[in-house]
């Protein structure tokens, strides 16, 4: 059972804050400030504590040098400025002599916001890796590590897994949140249908066998469906991944009455074809209407309903059609719906529909979370 930030000791303790604000920045602007405002009940309810706050994240991927330079928190810094009444400092260091000084000279409800912890990948990926130096050096450096990251839990990295069998701990308030909404998707109501999308079929293979146990159906998109599809149909030139070729094939004789596939799409030209009349040089970006009138029977019979990523481009409006529709039928469908994954979330922000019993802020997670019921982040 997990420790709660409410009912731990954090009084006057020097706090490690793991947050996820791994928000998209163009430009040096942020795109959208909600997982930095979801941060705010837990900062908050530290600094009315009195505790020393240290918050530590990443944002995007690092990899190289060259990749540091995109991806520093700075701006995350200073709109936790705007949004907070505290004093705040940002570490541009991740470990060392400026890091320990500013927190040796930190007063109580202060902050101090270190630069993005996947610095820490180059050139050894002590952080991803879950480096027991990495781990030693940050469990010296605070007294209670409380954990509100969910969008990451899945992660058994340093700053995640690491620190929190290490060090006094406990999960805090948007944690809490996710987990009691996403409770209906450990026990669902059947039937229970999980809809799926994505580019690559190897990323999602392992949680898409676990799902499989679980729902009634799977009804997929993207590069996913694509995939599947080219068991039996020319795909053209559409995205599949053709290295999960067998994993796939083996699925499809498992749960051939589970998985539902698009019989139409919407290819590059903006023409609605049938999917067994795909061309050699043509592209499937959307699903087309007959498959979002077929996908709508089986949700509007749901009495459990999950929503992760976009069953088609969606950011071109030549090839939105397919998501706005699924998401519509979705937030009007009678069983009870919870959406997740950032392009889940960004696809429902666009088209301003929202009307969900639950939308979660994980993605591979909240699919990892049901198809194993396990938090594989906070637990052995």
């Amino acid at each position: 059972m997990m420790n709660l930030v409410q009912n731990i000791n954090v009084k006057n303790k020097t706090v490690i804050l793991r947050c996820d604000v791994n928000v998209t920045i163009k430009n040096g602007e942020i795109q959208s400030d909600e997982k930095i405002r979801a941060t705010l009940e837990t900062i908050n309810y530290l600094i009315k504590e009195n505790a020393k706050i240290i918050i530590i994240s990443h944002l995007g991927r690092v990899k190289t040098e060259e990749d540091k330079k995109e991806n520093s928190l700075r701006p995350v810094f200073n709109k936790l400025k705007e949004l907070l009444n505290n004093k705040i400092s940002f570490c541009e260091t991740t470990s060392g002599e400026e890091l320990e000084t500013m927190i040796k000279n930190l007063n109580h409800s202060e902050i101090i916001l270190v630069e993005n912890i996947r610095y820490e990948d180059v050139p050894d990926k002590k952080e991803s890796s879950c480096s027991e130096e990495l781990i030693n050096y940050w469990a010296n450096l605070g007294e209670v590590f409380i954990y509100d990251a969910f969008g990451v839990a899945h992660r058994k990295h340093a700053l995640i897994y690491g620190l929190f069998k290490n060090m006094p701990s406990a999960v805090g308030f948007l944690v809490q949140k996710e987990l009691v909404g996403l409770a209906p998707l450990i026990n669902p109501d059947h039937p229970f249908v999980v809809i799926m999308s994505g580019a690559k079929v190897k990323d999602k293979i392992e949680i898409m066998k676990g799902i499989l146990k679980k729902c009634d159906y799977l009804l997929i998109g993207g590069g996913i469906a694509n995939t599947f599809l080219s068991l039996n149909h020319n795909m053209g030139e559409s995205l599949v991944s053709h290295d999960s070729i067998d994993e796939v094939k083996d699925l499809l004789e498992k749960y051939p009455n589970k998985i539902i596939m698009p019989i139409d799409a919407v290819i590059n030209n903006g023409e609605i074809k049938n999917i067994n009349n795909i061309n050699d040089h043509e592209s499937v970006f959307d699903i087309g209407p007959k498959t979002t009138q077929k996908y709508a029977e089986y949700i509007n019979k749901a009495k459990t309903i999950f929503i992760n990523g976009t069953v088609g481009m969606y950011e071109d409006e030549r090839y939105e059609y397919g998501t706005k529709e699924i998401l519509t039928i979705c937030s009007e469908a009678p069983g009870k719906t919870i959406l997740g994954g950032g392009d889940a979330l960004a696809s429902a922000e666009k088209f301003k529909i929202k009307d969900f019993d639950f939308i979660s802020t994980g993605g591979g997670v909240t699919l990892d979370y049901i198809a194993t019921n396990k938090i594989n982040g906070l637990e052995d």
